[in-house]
């Protein structure tokens, strides 16, 4: 179940909302005028969620090669690493 607060427990509550997503890492929904308006989480939950999403476009992009067929046999790639390490 999400956690919905008004905007006015930003100012009121800060410390309160700050400690939620500090300890379950989850985001409050912020409402104005009754509407949504903000999701606020840790710096912590944000990177997380900034790295998965950098993950799944490299994941993308690896898909897209690989449908297009740019792609290498394994062993060449091990042979080529192999062959950095030892310079």
């Amino acid at each position: 179940m999400p956690t919905i607060r008004p905007s006015a427990d930003l100012r009121n509550s800060y410390n309160e909302i700050s400690e939620f997503c500090h300890t379950y890492s989850e985001p409050v929904f912020i409402t104005k005028n009754g509407k949504g308006d903000l999701a606020v989480m840790s710096i912590d939950m944000y990177e997380r969620l900034c790295g998965k999403a950098e993950l799944y476009a490299l994941l993308e992009e690896g898909f897209e090669d690989v449908r297009q067929g740019n792609t290498y046999p394994l062993s060449d790639v091990i042979s080529e690493i192999k062959k950095e390490l030892k310079k």
